[in-house]
Order: C-alpha cells, then structure tokens, then sequence
C-alpha cells in the first residue's frame, strides 16, 4: 500500500488532531510535575506532567520517552499507556489527542527543564488549585491503575460557561 492508499488527499478536509504525549513519573510515593515557566504560551506558572508534541514519522512510545529525556534528562522504566484523551481544542475543524503514560525513575536526580521548573510532590499532597484544569481528575486516574488494567479512554469539551467537561468511556 502506496502514500495515495492512505487517503490523505481525501481527508485534507476532515476534522484532524494534534497528536501528544503527556508523562506522569513516579519514583516512591512521589510525582514529577512541571510547572510552566512564565514564558510559555500554554500554562504558565500551573503543574503538569511532561510531555509534547509527537513528530512525524515518530511512534507514540518514542515521543513520549524523547519528551520525558529532553524535559527532565532522567532515564525511567516501566513506561505504560495508561490513557488516550480527545480533547476539544475550541477548534471545530482541529482537536488534540494525547496519549497518557506512567514511568517509575529510578532516580530523582533531575535536569533543567526549557519548559519551566520541575519539582517531586508527594502524591497525597499534590497542588491541586495549582495544577492544569483537568489533572485533579486524570493524575489519580493514571496512578492508580493496576498492571493488569486497560488503559481509558476520554474525551474533553467545553460548556456553554467554557468549563471543561471530562467524560471516560464505559469498558467493559
């Protein structure tokens, strides 16, 4: 199957995501978060995991790996898909799909970030009114999944209010 049997040329005018990866790195009873340093144009001065953009021709466990390197310099394990989120990006004709993952660090010992300043927090002690929007609600998600759990689906909108709105896909 050729470049024109993927149906690209078709589709240029379908409705298209932005593909990402967003990383929660635990090391003990802790978490990895950045908090977006002033200059960013998403988030500044709120907690996050890390993560980025996918690049082309790049695979969604490479990205994440890449953007977890280049974001803290640490060398982790145990890197799992733990959830697949479609976000509304306020966009009728663009969205953002971006895959949640785990990883334990074997260290804490971290690099400095381009992206603003990295910091542990104890997991029963975490910057909830700091944090991006949806984090309350997905971080526990993510980190309190079993091995043997699949991983979530959901999806994001926004109200009438622009209040976000976060549904989780019934798996049986």
């Amino acid at each position: 199957m050729g470049h024109a049997d993927q149906g690209v040329e078709k589709s240029k005018h379908r409705y298209q995501v932005i593909p990402r990866t967003l990383c929660f790195i635990t090391h003990g009873d802790e978490v990895l978060l950045l908090q977006g340093g002033p200059h960013k144009r998403l988030w500044a001065g709120r907690y996050n995991g890390v993560g980025g953009h996918i690049e082309a021709g790049e695979d969604v466990h490479t990205a994440a790996l890449r953007e977890i390197v280049e974001e803290t310099g640490l060398a982790v394990h145990d890197l799992r898909l733990a959830g697949i989120v479609h976000a509304d990006a306020g966009d009728p004709a663009v969205g953002i799909l971006f895959f949640v993952f785990t990883a334990r660090a074997a260290s804490k010992e971290i690099g400095p970030s381009p992206d603003g300043a990295l910091e542990w927090w104890p997991i029963d002690r975490l910057p909830a009114s700091e944090m991006v929007e949806d984090l309350p609600v997905l971080l526990p998600r993510a980190l309190g999944m079993g091995l043997a759990d699949p991983p979530f689906f959901a999806a994001y909108r926004y109200d009438e209010q622009d209040r976000l709105i976060i549904s989780f896909a019934e798996q049986t």
